[in-house]
């Protein structure tokens, strides 16, 4: 099907994945370690390529699976809207509303990773989660090949209304109890970034990781002065409030750093 705005990723090169129930379209970019990027609601937007891009730039290889939403398209509020419903109400491929499970799509994603990695070499994949798909990073900590963990503002479980829920993570107590596990045996860490003022994203959250992970867990939290304007409040670090100066842009960097420190081949 023509997609009119395939512009935005004319420098990719697209194939198909297929693995168990699922198979999903694939952009793929760079050279050197891997590092799979899980697009945000509603979609892989411009902004998302555009810290794909600066991924490559930095020396790696970057995936793209497109879970939702029209690749390339920007960001509307209708849009937004649009596929929300469609991923809260629709889809059976995401666990939305129940703490402690992991979404189905993971085990595609970690059969991608695996891909990956035996295409790229390397130490291993790195993995960046965002908004609708936060958590699915610290999920496929189960695939061996998973070394660099990002969730970036991990929205899922939804919290209103629950303060279970609120404190919840998006992946089983079996998936967590891995990555613990190898945090602590192969000396590996997890980032994990919002705003403060973040409802989607709760405090407890946050203390969750916390407490579960201790100091194998980088916290990097925002004031709403430090984004960039929006008409939205402030919500995706890594690309719509990402400001080209201050501290979202010294986060950017952060966890591009971390993907090519944790990614690259041991010497």
């Amino acid at each position: 099907m023509f997609n009119r705005y395939g512009a935005a990723l004319k420098a990719y090169e697209k194939f198909s994945f297929a693995d168990g129930a699922y198979k999903r379209d694939v952009y793929k970019r760079g050279a050197g370690p891997a590092v799979v990027v899980i697009h945000e609601i509603p979609g892989l937007h411009p902004q998302v390529i555009r810290f794909a891009d600066r991924v490559a730039e930095a020396g790696m290889t970057v995936y793209l699976p497109v879970l939702f939403g029209e690749p390339g398209r920007p960001v509307s509020n209708g849009y937004v809207m649009s596929e929300l419903f469609n991923a809260i109400c629709i889809r059976r491929e995401f666990s939305v509303w129940r703490a402690g499970r992991s979404s189905p799509i993971v085990v595609w994603l970690k059969a991608l990773a695996r891909r990956a990695h035996a295409e790229c070499g390397g130490r291993g994949v790195g993995a960046v989660g965002m908004c609708f798909t936060g958590g699915f990073a610290l999920a496929m900590m189960t695939e061996p090949s998973v070394v660099a963990p990002v969730l970036s503002q991990p929205s899922m479980p939804i919290a209103i209304g629950s303060q279970i829920r609120a404190a919840g993570l998006d992946a089983s107590d079996q998936d967590v109890a891995c990555a613990r596990k190898r945090f602590s045996e192969e000396e590996l860490s997890i980032i994990a970034l919002r705003f403060k003022s973040d409802r989607s994203v709760p405090d407890a959250r946050f203390e969750t990781y916390r407490r579960e992970f201790g100091d194998a867990v980088e916290t990097i939290e925002l004031d709403d002065a430090d984004a960039a304007p929006s008409e939205r409040p402030p919500h995706s670090v890594l690309t719509i409030h990402l400001r080209e100066d201050g501290p979202t842009k010294a986060a950017e960097q952060r966890v591009i750093a971390f993907l090519k420190q944790r990614t690259a081949a041991p010497r």
